[in-house]
This record gives structure tokens, sequence and C-alpha cells, in this order.
């Protein structure tokens, strides 16, 4: 069954609305895949935006950040805040510079976030930034010390006002111009992990994660020993 999140006079798309989409389940696949998000809000009438890792339980988004960063700390008062998650599938080469365009899926979303303040539930948040990055991570760390969640901001943020914006398929060129000796078609792109690098201070016998023998949101190269 599908279910679709009612579009805003914010998240309604407007151009390429056939590229739009508002069903939760494809809403939710481009923000587990992203790792990085972009969140934008006004500080004292001053726009702001700033990269950050997040991780989604359900319909809730959890950002964090020091305890000092500012665009956060309005943010949890209460402000308005967008957040945005972008990825890259393509480069689409046209015959026309006009019609370059890149393959991508994207998320918008708008809410009011609320600060986490209660320990047990920042904690939790933590966990579910840490096991996006790398499913499973948080049970191999050592979890944070009541110091270091003192000194980290969390916010969460209702998904409930949310859309997708999707490109996908070959270029568009313009009907004349499909006869012109030029080469057009895409370029696949993806992110893909290196060989593990470890830490100098690791202690013997100590393995890598075992989220590198199936990675999630990504490829290993070809001969990484993390295979």
């Amino acid at each position: 069954m599908t279910t679709e999140r009612q579009p805003t006079g914010r998240t309604r798309v407007r151009r390429h609305r056939d590229r739009a989409s508002y069903e939760t389940a494809e809403i939710d696949a481009i923000l587990d895949e992203g790792m990085i998000c972009h969140v934008a809000a006004c500080v004292d009438g001053v726009p702001w935006m700033i990269p950050t890792a997040y991780g989604r339980d359900g319909d809730v988004l959890y950002l964090h950040g020091a305890a000092g960063n500012h665009l956060l700390a309005a943010a949890g008062d209460g402000g308005d805040v967008v957040v945005t998650v972008s990825l890259l599938d393509g480069m689409v080469l046209a015959r026309s510079t006009f019609n370059h365009s890149f393959n991508y899926r994207s998320v918008v979303v708008f809410g009011r976030a609320e600060a986490v303040t209660d320990p047990p539930e920042k904690a939790h948040a933590l966990e579910v930034i840490v096991d996006h990055l790398l499913p499973g991570r948080s049970r191999e760390a050592r979890p944070p010390t009541d110091a270091e969640l003192r000194q980290t901001r969390v916010v969460r943020l209702a998904l409930d006002e949310a859309s997708a914006k999707i490109r996908r398929g070959p270029a568009s060129d313009q009907p004349d111009d499909v006869g012109l000796p030029i080469w057009a078609g895409v370029l696949p792109l993806r992110t893909v992990a290196g060989p593990a690098e470890p830490d100098v201070h690791n202690q013997p016998g100590v393995a890598a994660p075992a989220g590198f023998d199936q990675p999630r949101r990504w490829s290993l190269e070809e001969g990484d020993p993390a295979r």
C-alpha cells in the first residue's frame, strides 16, 4: 500500500512537476541513502545554512551539532527550518549546453524543530545518527558520556511536510539538435568506499566494522580487503 504526504504550499513542486514525488516510501528511501543534509534557518534576520549528519527514526529526523551551534539553538526554540538531502546519480550530457543536467534524487523538509533535552532520547538520537551512517556501529563503539551529551545539541524535526524531486533518464535535446554530430548520453555517478584505513592505535586482532562487509549505501572498490 502506497501512502503519500499531502503537499503544502512549501513542498509542492512547481517546476518540472512530473519529477515530484510525495510518496512516503520514496522520501524515506532517499533520506536513508543520504549521509549529509543541509539545514537552513533565519537567525536574527540573517539566513544561515550548515551541513551536518542526520538520522531518521520513523517519521522523525534527528539533527545534531555542538551545544553552542547558534542555528540549531534557534531551531530548537521552535524556529522554522528547511532541510535538504540530495543524491547525485548521473551527469546528463546533451547536444546543447542549455540542456545539460543531472540525474538526481532529492528531498526537502520544512517544519518547526524541537530541542531534544531528555538525556535518554538524546542518547537514542545519537545512536540513530551513528547507525544511519554505518548500521550497527553504535553497538561497537563506546556510548557518549554525560559530559559529551551536554556538549551536543540535538533537535528533532517531524517529517510531516516533505517532498521529493527526482530526475531519471536521458538528455532532453531539442528536435533540431538530435541530428548534430555531438555525443550525448548519461555518465553514471556513484559514491564508492575505498579500502579501510586502520588507525595506528588499533589493538591487535581488532577487525574492521562488520558493516563494511555488506555496505548499504555505497559500493566497495574491487579488491578492497574489507570485502
